[in-house]
């Protein structure tokens, strides 16, 4: 199977790094995926918009 993004591939060398899988598994990936120019990331997170302020629209009157 293939990688589908760069955090993906990073995420499998770290695990490669720490033993959790086989070498073998890592390169089948790499291999499988080939030159393929892959996305940062399959779902970016959404940016936080921050919140509009309410603007008074009503005048205050002068006495």
């Amino acid at each position: 199977m293939p990688f589908k993004s760069k955090a993906q591939r990073r995420k499998f060398a770290h695990l490669l790094v720490e033993g959790k899988i086989k070498d073998d598994t890592f390169e089948e990936w790499n291999r499988s995926t080939g030159r393929k120019s892959l996305p940062e990331r399959l779902h970016p997170k959404k940016k936080e918009t921050p919140k509009k302020r309410r603007s008074s629209t009503k005048a205050k009157k002068r006495t």
